[in-house]
């Protein structure tokens, strides 16, 4: 199975998920996010002049970036899943390059 082809089979499987999960709960919303997240890796691996890893990474940063801006450190932050989802795509990229 290609990487493009796993990353599809992750949109489809999250996307089953979100039609079981009845409410707006955090499990829900992450679960969008993982389809956003992934649909846009898949679009910028289109592009040849682009380093997917480094994008992805770059991404991360900015969004780690982001989550250290908050005022409380311990509060829990919806951009933390974000990150979980990157990390575990671009694992998926190194793998596969």
């Amino acid at each position: 199975m290609t990487l493009e082809q796993r990353l599809q089979s992750e949109i489809q499987d999250s996307k089953r998920w979100i039609e079981c999960t009845q409410n707006n709960s955090t499990h829900k919303r992450d679960l969008k996010k993982r389809v956003e997240l992934i649909n846009w890796v898949l679009i910028n691996m289109k592009n040849p002049d682009i380093q997917i890893c480094s994008l992805i990474e770059t991404r991360t940063n900015q969004i780690i970036d982001d989550i250290n801006k908050k005022d409380s450190v311990l509060e829990d932050h919806p951009l933390d899943s974000e990150i979980r989802i990157l990390d575990w795509v671009l694992f998926l990229v190194y793998c596969t390059e």
